[in-house]
């Protein structure tokens, strides 16, 4: 089996280097970058299974390179920055991470993100039996096998993370998930009650998807309990 490949990006080559040594001791290969600008070009030109990308960063940022990376690729984006309020977090995974780490951070810790991002996407971009199709919420169109989801003939990129959200819901149609239920079963770890990683989550996906993000029509929320897709 190939060797899957890290983009790891940050102008702080102390981290860099670091990162690089634990991660090629777990068997993957790693491609370097000092800023946005640098990452793009090396998206660009190499197959890509996941990216660490720093916020802070000269030239171009992570927020902006985030932002462009979003425009052509799905990879998995795990978001480092120095910053750790809220705000900073929500913003981070706004521009469509999918994980969000805050420095210093655990090298291990980091890792086992890695780990989980990777083991997400290569599920959700490969075919199962059980749960393979396609699902059709109104006028949407959602390829399990493909991972790809369409609306009146026009393609809408969700995120790793997006995708597993509005699948899960469309494959229940008419249950309502929490906020905790959802974060659980889709990301594979114990919520936090202060966490407002879903809520950041499911109005991207409401402004990539819908006419009127503020009257929602595919994803409803059900006020004190949580969201579902109509049955």
């Amino acid at each position: 089996m190939a060797q899957e490949t890290i983009l790891l990006v940050d102008d702080e080559k102390e981290i860099v280097d670091m990162l690089d040594i634990y991660l090629k001791n777990d068997g993957y290969a790693t491609l370097r970058a000092y800023n946005g600008a640098e990452a793009l070009e090396l998206l660009r030109a190499h197959n890509i299974d996941l990216i660490v990308l720093d916020v802070m960063m000269p030239a171009m940022d992570g927020i902006a390179a985030c932002l462009e990376m979003r425009k052509t690729s799905n990879v998995p984006i795990v978001m480092l920055s120095a910053k750790s309020e809220d705000m900073d977090k929500i913003l981070g995974l706004s521009t469509g991470a999918d994980d969000y780490v805050t420095k210093p951070f655990n090298p291990l810790e980091l890792l086992a993100r890695v780990k989980s991002q990777l083991r997400r996407y290569k599920r959700l971009g490969v075919v199962q039996p059980a749960e393979s199709g396609v699902i059709e919420v109104d006028d949407v169109v959602i390829n399990t096998a493909t991972h790809e989801v369409r609306r009146e003939g026009r393609d809408i990129k969700l995120t790793p993370r997006e995708f597993a959200i509005f699948e899960l819901l469309a494959r229940n149609r008419g249950i309502v998930f929490s906020i905790e239920n959802i974060y659980e079963k889709v990301w594979n770890e114990p919520f936090f009650e202060s966490d407002n990683t879903v809520m950041v989550h499911i109005r991207k996906i409401r402004e990539k998807l819908e006419d009127n993000p503020r009257q929602p029509k595919y994803i409803k929320t059900v006020w004190g309990v949580g969201y579902k897709v109509d049955g």
